[in-house]
C-alpha cells in the first residue's frame, strides 16, 4: 500500500502525517516546540478537562499555553457530559483560538474506568454518540475538526473499537486515532496491528494507528500493512524528539539521518531546559527537565553520578557543567533501537462501575471520572 504523505484532517492539512500523541507532564508547549523544530506533523498539548475549561480552573487554563511559533493549536479534551464537552470546545474555539480538538476515550487508569470514563466509555454507545455530536456541533461554526482517540475496548471479550469508529463517522469526526491495545493491557504487551487495519477498512473517515512505533520504519510499516492514513507516535519519542526529523525524512521517501551522537544528544538536551525555562522560569523549567534525563541518556554509558546530579539540576549553569562532563564522541546506543521507551507494566484487570457491561446503550457516567488523568 502506498504511503500517504499528508493527513486531511477538515481544513486541516498535516505534512507528514504524523500526531504527537499527548502526555501528562510531557507535551507543554517547549516540548513541542523542540519537537516541532525537529520535523513536522501535528503536535497536541496535554490533555485537558472539559469541566477544567468551563469551570475557568487555573490549572486546566494554563494548560492552554502555546509557543509564539505554533501556528496550529491542537488540545485534547476528556470529558464524560455532553453539555460539558460542548461548552468546554465552545470556550477553546471560540477564546483561545483553537485549530484541532482531539476527544481523548483511551485512559486505562482504575480510578477513571471505575467510574464508567476513559478508555470504559465507549462501551456505552448511545453516550458516545452524545459526547461526539456535542463537540463536533460546537466546533462547526469555527470550522474546527474534531477527532477522538480510544483503545480496542475494555478487554479482549469486550471490544468497542468498531462501534467507537461509526459512531465517530456518524457524528462528523475528522479522524479517529486507534491505540491497538486494549484497556486491560495498559501499555503492556505488543500493540495488536490488525485492529488498526481492521478499522481503516471498516470507516471513511482517516484511521490513525497508535502503538510500538519506536523508529520511523515501524511508522512507513505500520501505514503500509494497515491502510491507516497516519500516525500517532506517544512514548517512542521519550528523550528522542529528533524521531519528527526522521518520520518527515521516511514519509518523504528520504533516508534517515544517522544517529547522534551523546555531544548532539546533549546539545538537544540544552535545548530542551532552555525552552522549558523560557515557559516556566529557570527553578521551575529544571525541574520539569529532570524527567527527561533518563530518557536521553537510556543506553549511553554516562556514570551513575553524573546521572544522579543531571536528575538533580536546579540551574543552566549547573546544568551545562555536567553536560560538559559527558563523552561527546560517544555513539548513540543501537541496542536500544525498536525497544519500549516509557511505562510498560503488566495487564490489569480492568475496574468498572457495577453492572457496566450489563447494557451497550443505557447508562451514564459519574462526574467523579472525569480526571485530568492523560493516557490511552
Amino acid at each position: 500500500m502506498p504511503v500517504p504523505t499528508t493527513l486531511t484532517l477538515g481544513g486541516l492539512e498535516v505534512a507528514p502525517p504524523v500526531v504527537l500523541a499527548p502526555m501528562a507532564g510531557v507535551t507543554n508547549a517547549a516540548f513541542r516546540r523542540l519537537c516541532r523544530e525537529q520535523g513536522a506533523g501535528l503536535y497536541v498539548c496535554e490533555m485537558i478537562t472539559s469541566r477544567g475549561i468551563v469551570e475557568r480552573d487555573r490549572h486546566s487554563t494554563a494548560m492552554l499555553h502555546f509557543d509564539v511559533t505554533e501556528q496550529v493549536r491542537s488540545v485534547q479534551l476528556y470529558g464524560v457530559d455532553p453539555v460539558y464537552v460542548g461548552k468546554a470546545v465552545e470556550i477553546l474555539c471560540g477564546e483561545h483560538g483553537v485549530d484541532h480538538v482531539d476527544l481523548n476515550f483511551g485512559c486505562p487508569v482504575p480510578k477513571v474506568t471505575r467510574k464508567g470514563g476513559g478508555a470504559a466509555l465507549p462501551w456505552k454507545r448511545r453516550l458516545l454518540a452524545d459526547i461526539l455530536a456535542a463537540a463536533v456541533r460546537a466546533a462547526a461554526p469555527y470550522r474546527v475538526p474534531v477527532t477522538m482517540k480510544t483503545r480496542i475496548g475494555i478487554d479482549s471479550a469486550h471490544p468497542t473499537y468498531l462501534d467507537a469508529g461509526r459512531i465517530a463517522a456518524e457524528s462528523g469526526c475528522a479522524a479517529i486515532a486507534l491505540h491497538g491495545r486494549t484497556a486491560e493491557q495498559h501499555y503492556s504487551g505488543s500493540a495488536d496491528w490488525d485492529a488498526v487495519g481492521e478499522l481503516a477498512a471498516a470507516v471513511d473517515i482517516p484511521v490513525l494507528g497508535n502503538g510500538d512505533i519506536w523508529e520511523a520504519a515501524d511508522a512507513v510499516r505500520m501505514v503500509e500493512d494497515t491502510g491507516c492514513a497516519g500516525v500517532v507516535v506517544g512514548r517512542g519519542c521519550l528523550g528522542r524528539p529528533w524521531l519528527f526529523r526522521d518520520l518527515a525524512a521516511a514519509f518523504a521517501g528520504e533516508p534517515v539521518r544517522t544517529l547522534p551522537t551523546l555531544g548532539e544528544v546533549a546539545a538537544v538536551m540544552r535545548r530542551h531546559a532552555v525552552l522549558l525555562c523560557e515557559q516556566y522560569g529557570e527553578t521551575k523549567g529544571c525541574i520539569e527537565f529532570r524527567k527527561h534525563v533518563a530518557w536521553y541518556l537510556k543506553g549511553f554509558a554516562a556514570g551513575g553520578y553524573v546521572r544522579s546530579r543531571l536528575g538533580q539540576v536546579s540551574s543552566l549553569a549547573a546544568l551545562d557543567t555536567l553536560l560538559d562532563d559527558l563523552d561527546p564522541s560517544e555513539p548513540y546506543p543501537t541496542r536500544v533501537l525498536g525497544s519500549p521507551r516509557g511505562r510498560q507494566g503488566t495487564p490489569k484487570r480492568v475496574a468498572l462501575p457495577d453492572g457496566w457491561l450489563a447494557d451497550r446503550d443505557i447508562g451514564g457516567v459519574e462526574a467523579g471520572a472525569e480526571l485530568g488523568v492523560s493516557g490511552g
